[in-house]
C-alpha cells in the first residue's frame, strides 16, 4: 500500500461541476476566488516559449452544452468582479512610479519578491491572485479572438458602455484618463523639462489644451445616451491633434537632448510623460464604437489590456531597456566623436598613430618601473591599491593630455563610429553584404589602428622599461625585479597563469572608461558648465575674457577624457588588491604594460631565463592585447547597437561583409591601402562632424 497518493488535476468539465454544482459551494465563503484561480491554473499552458494558441474549445462546449452551469458561472463572475475598482491599473501599472531610476529598479525588485497587495475591493486585488505569473499575460493574448467572443455571450457580460455611474468601467476608464493627463500636465511643466523643448516657450502648452479637450469629450460622453463617440466625432479628432502634438512636445525633448544633454532624472521624466501619453492613445481608443461588435470588443481588449499592464507592472528589465536606450545614445554619440580621431583613413593618419602610440609607450615604461617601486613600501592591501590607482591614473591621465595614444583605449571609443556605419548601410538598398560594406571597411580600418597602436606601444614600452632598470642598476647598484623578475614573466605567460581572463578583465575597465568618458560630457553639457565658465563674472575679472573662453574650450574637449582616464587607472590599479581582500585571484593585463614587465623580468632574472618562459612572454603580448580588443570593443559595440534599437541579428550580415572584405583585401586590416575613401558613407561620416 503507498505511503502517499499523486493527486491528480481535475479537468476542466470537472471543475466547473464540482464548484458550480446545485449547491453552490463558491457561495459559502465571501469573496471567494478559489473557483477562479483554479479553473486559470487548468487553462494555464505549462510552457509558454514557441506557443501558438491557446484553445478554450473544452470549456466553451461545455458551457454551450449545459446551461445551468453557464449561469452559475456568469453570476459568480459578476459577483467577483462587481463594482471592482480599476482606474489605478490604467493610470499605475507599467508606468515609472518615480523618476529616481535606482529606487525604481529596487521597488520593482521587491515587488517582485513580496509583491505589493491592494485594498480586497479593487480588481488589481483579484488580478493578483488570479494572473499572478509575469507570463500569464503571454498566454491570454493567444487565446483566439473568436473564442473570447463566444465566452463573452456565452457568459453574458455587459457592454462597458450601458452606463457611467461611480465604479462602473467607463467611469474608471475616464477617472484614468484624467488622472493621467492631470500629472503630464505637471511632470511636462518642470523647469528641467522646459528647458529640453524651447521652441514650445511662446506657444500653449499643448498638455493644458489636452485636458481642455478631453473634459469636453467626458461631457459628451457622459450626457449621451450611448456613452460613446463616433469616429467621426470632429471632438475626437481635435483631441487626437492634441495628443499628437503632445507626442511632438516629448520626441523634440529626446531630439534636442544631442544640442543641451540630459540627466538620468529628465530622462526618467521623459519617459514617463511618453508611457503616459502612450496609455491615453489606448484609451482613448476605447472611447470610440462604430457597431455592437466593437462594444463587444472593445470590453474584450478592456480586459486583456489590464491582465497584461498588471502582469508587467514590475517588469524590471524592460523597465532598464527603456530607460538606458536614451542615455546610452548620447553616451555613444560621444565616444563616437571621440572615437573618430583613433580611426586612421590614409597613410599619414597611420603613422602619426604609430608615432602617439610610441609616446604612450614611452610613458608606460616609466609607469611599469615606479610600480616596482610603489610594491616595495611597506604598506596595506588597500595602500598598495591607492598607490597603484594613482600611479596608473596620472599615467593615463598624462598620455591623454600630451596626445599620446595607448592600445586598446580606442575600441570603446570607435564602436559607435562603426554603428553608424550599420545605420547608413541599413537604408540602402541591395543584398545585406552590399549594404554592410561600409561598416567592413570601416572595421578594417579600426583594426589596423589598433594593430599600429600596438606594435608602437609595445616597442616603446619594452626599451623604456628595460633601460630605465639598467640605469637605476648601473647608477646604485640596485636591480629592483632581482625578487619579482619570475613572478613578472610567470605573468606574462597565457598557460602558466590567468592571464587571458586578467586581460578580459582590463577590457571590461576599457570599455566602463569610455562609458564614463561620455556620461560626464552628457552631464556637463546638459548642465551647461562649458558656458557658466565662460560667462563666470570673477572669472572673467581675474584672468581675462580671453582665458576663460580657452578655460571653457579646454574644459569641454578635455575634461570627460582626464576623468575618465583617472578612474580607469583606479579600476586598474585596485583590482589585485580588491582581489586578495575577498580571496580571489583578480587582477589587469595590459598589452603595454606586460611588454614593460616583460623586459623587467628578463632583467631581473640575468636574462637568464629558459626557452619556453621567453617563448610564452612574447606570445602572451599578443594573447592579451587581443583579449583587451576583443572585450572592449564586443562591449562597447553591444552597447552601441542597444542605444539605437538595433537588433543583435544583424551581427551575422557584419560577420559575412568583413570576412568577405578581408578575403578581398586581407592587407588593409593592418596597413593603410586605400589612396582614396573606397565608402562615400564612410567618407561622409568622418568628417561630417568635423565640418560641424
Amino acid at each position: 500500500m503507498p505511503f502517499f497518493k499523486v493527486k491528480t488535476k481535475p479537468s476542466i468539465t470537472e471543475l466547473l461541476k464540482n464548484f458550480f454544482k446545485g449547491s453552490s459551494s463558491w457561495r459559502d465563503e465571501e469573496n471567494n476566488l478559489e473557483p477562479l484561480v483554479e479553473l486559470i491554473q487548468l487553462i494555464r499552458p505549462l510552457k509558454i516559449k514557441n506557443l501558438q494558441t491557446v484553445n478554450l474549445h473544452e470549456l466553451i462546449s461545455f458551457l454551450r452544452e449545459n446551461q445551468s452551469y453557464r449561469k452559475e458561472l456568469s453570476i459568480y463572475l459578476k459577483e467577483i468582479l462587481k463594482n471592482r475598482k480599476f482606474n489605478k491599473i490604467f493610470s499605475d501599472a507599467a508606468i515609472l512610479r518615480d523618476v529616481d531610476f535606482f529606487f525604481e529598479v529596487k521597488k520593482r525588485i521587491l515587488a517582485k519578491i513580496l509583491p505589493y497587495q491592494p485594498q480586497k475591493e479593487t480588481l488589481e486585488y483579484v488580478l493578483n491572485q488570479v494572473f499572478y505569473l509575469a507570463t500569464d499575460s503571454v498566454w491570454v493574448n493567444k487565446i483566439p479572438m473568436d473564442q473570447l467572443e463566444e465566452l463573452y455571450d456565452l457568459l453574458e457580460f455587459e457592454s462597458i458602455y450601458e452606463n457611467v455611474e461611480p465604479n462602473s468601467s467607463l467611469s474608471e476608464l475616464l477617472i484614468a484618463m484624467h488622472l493621467i493627463t492631470q500629472r503630464i500636465s505637471g511632470r511636462a511643466m518642470e523647469t528641467d523639462v522646459i528647458k529640453m523643448v524651447p521652441e514650445f516657450d511662446d506657444l500653449e502648452s499643448p498638455f493644458s489644451a489636452f485636458e481642455k479637450e478631453l473634459f469636453l469629450i467626458e461631457d459628451e460622453i457622459r450626457n449621451s445616451e450611448k456613452h460613446y463617440i463616433l469616429s467621426d466625432d470632429l471632438s475626437l479628432a481635435q483631441l487626437l491633434v492634441l495628443l499628437k502634438h503632445c507626442e511632438g512636445f516629448v520626441e523634440k525633448a529626446f531630439r534636442n537632448s544631442s544640442k543641451y544633454g540630459i540627466s538620468l532624472r529628465v530622462n526618467q521624466n521623459l519617459l514617463k510623460i511618453k508611457q503616459q501619453l502612450e496609455r491615453l492613445r489606448f484609451l482613448i481608443s476605447l472611447l470610440k464604437v462604430e457597431n455592437e461588435k466593437d462594444e463587444k470588443n472593445n470590453g474584450i481588449v478592456m480586459a486583456l489590456q489590464l491582465i497584461e499592464f498588471n502582469c508587467y507592472k514590475n517588469n524590471v528589465r524592460k523597465f532598464i531597456a527603456q530607460s538606458i536606450q536614451l542615455i546610452s545614445y548620447e553616451i555613444t554619440q560621444h565616444t563616437a566623436k571621440t572615437g573618430e580621431k583613433y580611426i586612421t583613413e590614409n597613410r599619414n593618419e597611420y603613422f602619426k598613430m604609430f608615432w602617439n602610440a610610441l609616446g604612450g609607450g614611452f610613458i608606460v615604461g616609466i609607469m611599469c618601473i615606479i610600480k616596482i617601486f610603489l610594491s616595495k613600501i611597506d604598506t596595506s592591501i588597500f595602500g598598495h591599491a591607492f598607490l597603484y590607482s594613482m600611479n596608473y591614473a596620472f599615467g593615463f591621465i598624462t598620455i591623454y593630455i600630451l596626445g599620446c595614444a595607448l592600445a586598446t583605449k580606442q575600441p570603446a571609443m570607435t564602436a559607435s563610429a562603426l554603428i553608424k556605419a550599420i545605420e547608413e548601410g541599413m537604408s540602402k538598398q541591395g543584398n545585406n553584404t552590399q549594404k554592410y560594406n561600409a561598416f567592413a571597411i570601416l572595421f578594417a580600418r579600426v583594426f589596423r589602428s589598433q594593430f599600429i597602436a600596438f606594435v608602437g606601444n609595445v616597442i616603446m614600452a619594452f626599451p623604456v622599461s628595460l633601460f630605465g632598470i639598467w640605469l637605476i642598476d648601473y647608477a646604485f647598484h640596485y636591480n629592483i625585479a632581482a625578487t619579482k623578475w619570475e613572478r613578472l614573466l610567470t605573468d606574462t605567460s597565457p598557460i602558466h597563469s590567468l592571464a587571458i581572463f586578467h586581460a578580459a578583465i582590463a577590457g571590461v575597465f576599457l570599455f566602463m572608461s569610455g562609458i564614463i568618458s561620455g556620461s560626464v560630457a552628457n552631464r556637463d553639457k546638459h548642465n551647461q558648465v562649458y558656458f557658466r565658465i565662460a560667462e563666470h563674472p570673477l572669472l572673467k575679472k581675474s584672468i581675462g575674457k580671453v582665458r576663460t573662453l580657452k578655460l571653457s574650450a579646454w574644459y569641454e574637449k578635455k575634461w570627460a577624457g582626464i576623468v575618465s582616464n583617472f578612474w580607469f587607472g583606479v579600476f586598474m590599479g585596485s583590482t589585485a588588491s580588491i582581489g586578495l581582500f575577498l580571496g580571489l585571484n583578480l587582477d589587469i593585463r595590459h598589452i603595454t604594460f606586460v611588454s614593460g614587465n616583460l623586459a623587467l623580468g628578463l632583467y631581473g632574472a640575468n636574462f637568464e631565463v629558459t626557452d619556453s618562459m621567453l617563448v610564452w612572454g612574447i606570445v602572451g603580448i599578443g594573447v592579451v592585447g587581443l583579449v583587451n580588443f576583443m572585450v572592449s570593443f564586443s562591449l562597447s559595440l553591444g552597447l552601441a547597437f542597444r542605444s539605437r534599437a538595433i537588433s543583435l541579428f544583424e551581427l551575422r550580415f557584419v560577420t559575412a561583409a568583413i570576412w568577405n572584405h578581408f578575403k578581398a583585401n586581407p592587407f588593409s586590416f593592418f596597413f593603410p591601402t586605400e589612396r582614396k575613401s573606397k565608402s562615400e558613407v564612410v567618407e561622409n561620416y568622418l568628417h561630417t562632424e568635423k565640418d560641424k
